[in-house]
């Protein structure tokens, strides 16, 4: 049944069970608001979660990082 169909459909129910529809449909509606806005608001909060403040180390100052950690750990 298409859209156009389904309006046809519609118009021929009774004014309580066209009020019926509306709530459901309605109920409907919010759910997938409150899905979309949860999934949203996840990804969201993630944003930046691995962001530093100053920039990315090299290779050689990473090796001596840990170098200073097992020197650390070890004595």
């Amino acid at each position: 049944m298409n859209l156009q169909e389904l309006q046809e459909q519609v118009l021929k129910l009774s004014v309580g069970e066209r009020l019926q529809l509306i709530h459901c449909l309605q109920r409907s509606l919010q759910n997938e608001q409150l899905l979309v806005a949860k999934s949203q608001g996840l990804a969201n909060s993630l944003i930046g979660i691995a962001k530093i403040d100053d920039c990315l180390p090299t290779d050689a100052k990473v090796k001596a990082i840990l170098d200073e950690r097992l020197v650390q750990k070890y004595l």
